[in-house]
């Protein structure tokens, strides 16, 4: 465990020792604050259209009308995120010549790939922390639910791990950072639309199959405050794969020489 708790501090480290960290930061934190400030001038909008008797809703639920579309909104912004802050991750080890030197020394592939794993979900755990601060706020003005919040903050999180798996297979396979995050951004956007073709309740065992594939309709339930273990179970199998698949890229490296 030291050594992947060795090797996730110096991930951590290697993004807040350059801009990289910062500008993540800055820029997650900028595109969740345009939404969050949209969500409420909309719920701001259509609670004076009902005090004024124009109709809409006589009363405001906040998680519904703000929190549960903020949220939507906020994996939208991690599709486009996560796949660039990943792209480094193997690829630049590749690139700078100390992927050898990783791969030559005592530690195992294993606790290479968990330690990346963790260093990575730690930035991210940073960026989801930081737009707690205008959540805080509707604690202050509003009534809003604090376990719908909880659940939804929780979706985002085992998504993000989801993404972040990804990156760092498709990381492994290439020297090329634009590559690795071009493609980590074209399989998860796959995994995103490919419930448009796909309906788990249909009858046919393909339609549900592609249904269930979907990695944006298993955050759904996440998002209205349930935490349904077929979900957990999705998105902790579907990041155990993913660095299943990862170790096998870097044990295929290390034969190759």
């Amino acid at each position: 465990m030291g050594n992947i708790f060795a090797i996730a501090q110096k991930e951590l480290r290697s993004y807040f020792v350059s801009p990289i960290a910062y500008v993540f930061i800055g820029f997650f934190s900028f595109l969740f604050g345009y939404f969050f400030y949209a969500s409420l001038l909309f719920v701001v909008r259509i609670s004076m259209q009902a005090g004024m008797g124009m109709g809409g809703p006589q009363t405001i639920n906040i998680n519904e009308y703000l929190m549960r579309p903020l949220l939507g909104n906020t994996s939208v912004i991690m599709l486009l995120v996560l796949p660039m802050l990943t792209m480094r991750a193997y690829s630049e080890e590749k690139r700078s010549g100390t992927m050898e030197l990783l791969l030559s020394s005592a530690i195992t592939d294993l606790q290479i790939i968990l330690g990346k794993f963790l260093g990575a979900i730690a930035l991210f755990t940073i960026m989801l922390a930081v737009t707690l601060i205008p959540i805080g706020m509707l604690f202050i003005y509003g009534e809003p639910e604090l376990a719908p919040i909880l659940s939804g903050y929780l979706g985002l999180w085992l998504m993000g791990g989801s993404f972040i798996s990804v990156g760092l297979l498709v990381s492994s396979t290439t020297k090329n950072q634009m590559v690795a995050g071009m493609g980590t951004f074209g399989i998860l956007l796959l995994l995103w639309v490919i419930s448009w073709v796909g309906d788990p309740s249909s009858s046919s065992m393909m339609t549900q199959m592609l249904g269930y594939l979907s990695i944006l309709d298993h955050f759904d339930d996440f998002s209205k405050g349930v935490i349904d273990t077929k979900h957990l179970a999705y998105y902790l199998s579907f990041i155990a794969f993913g660095l299943f698949l990862t170790a096998k890229s870097v044990d295929s490296e290390r034969w190759r020489g």
